[in-house]
């Protein structure tokens, strides 16, 4: 069978990325070193993979990833491990760095002692920063990032260019708009989406940093696996933006949870942080030419969706990054 690896597997997108692929039949090595991953975002895959799936619990930066690529040889590296809080990457940005940019080039290495195995990377709209002119961005617009966390995934994309060009190594990067669904904790992966739900569900009052007026593109948790899973045979040499096109205020989308959730709750309004953008909506032309991809799940739909498994999984309201509030941050 063929294999693939999945850094960050155990996350909110590799866990559903991670579901997909034993679906259709691959065999799937996960690494993941828990920091912000959780094993019972892979209950389903432990249970049912039949001798496909493995966990290797590790840092993407450790030498040991290369190790792992030569003895299981996969054919594709799907690099999602990231530190992704923008707001945290203000903070301490040299951790956003030997993170972000260490890492993939820790799974640079390993692809080649792989045999050659195909990245494919999870990129940001970080990487774009404000270019409100050019809404909806293209992915020919200036890469002009507006914090560490963005200038880390750009740096990602240059180092992954040089080794297609030096070393013939094939990869697509993927920059995400604001992906949501099933499995995100707000607190842990800084979604918008997973804060507002989880507090008009809990009823406490949510935070909203800036006018509410920014904009946000949000896309589905699983029209993105179907992206990266295109992304395997198709686009090679690329960047290519997963997104709707669609812009969505901050305001406006907390209006949309609050109702699902039943809630009456306002939001209470707090300045702008460092590094926010204003303006953020992706054009996926290209995405729909090299991979065959449209989104499929509008957001009233998406979020309907978030709040029953919400409702459903009362455990995750609870879980909280030590020594930090969970506020509605409308990055990543």
């Amino acid at each position: 069978m063929d294999r693939v690896l999945v850094t960050g597997g155990a996350g909110f997108i590799g866990s559903h990325l991670v579901d997909q692929l034993l679906g259709l039949g691959y065999g799937v090595d996960v690494v993941d070193d828990l920091s912000t991953g959780r094993l019972s975002n892979l209950a389903q895959a432990r249970s049912g993979s039949h001798g496909q799936f493995s966990f290797h619990q590790m840092d993407v930066r450790s030498p040991a990833l290369a190790e792992l690529a030569k003895r299981r040889r996969p054919s594709v590296i799907f690099h999602l491990a990231a530190r992704s809080d923008v707001a945290r990457s203000m903070e301490d940005p040299f951790e956003d760095l030997t993170v972000n940019l260490g890492g993939t080039l820790r799974v640079l290495e390993a692809a080649l002692t792989s045999g050659g195995a195909k990245i494919v990377f999870a990129a940001s709209a970080a990487i774009y920063g404000d270019v409100a002119a050019e809404i909806p961005i293209q992915e020919a617009s200036p890469l002009v990032p507006s914090s560490p966390y963005g200038a880390s995934k750009r740096a990602a994309i240059d180092y992954l260019d040089v080794y297609r060009r030096s070393r013939d190594l094939e990869y697509t990067a993927l920059v995400f708009a604001n992906v949501y669904g099933p499995r995100q904790r707000g607190a842990a992966e800084s979604g918008v989406i997973s804060i507002f739900t989880e507090r008009c569900l809990t009823g406490r009052p949510s935070t909203i940093f800036g006018d509410g007026k920014q904009t946000r593109d949000f896309v589905y948790v699983a029209d993105v696996v179907d992206a990266l899973i295109r992304a395997m045979d198709n686009g090679g040499g690329l960047v290519v933006n997963v997104g709707t096109g669609r812009e969505t205020t901050v305001a406006s989308l907390y209006e949309l949870i609050a109702r699902a959730a039943g809630s009456t709750l306002r939001p209470r309004m707090a300045a702008a942080r460092p590094g926010d953008i204003v303006r953020s909506a992706l054009d996926a032309s290209r995405a729909a030419t090299q991979l065959g991809w449209r989104p499929f799940t509008d957001l009233e739909a998406g979020v309907s969706s978030l709040v029953d498994w919400y409702r459903a999984n009362p455990e995750e309201y609870f879980v909280r990054r030590p020594g930090r509030q969970a506020e509605a941050s409308p990055e990543e």
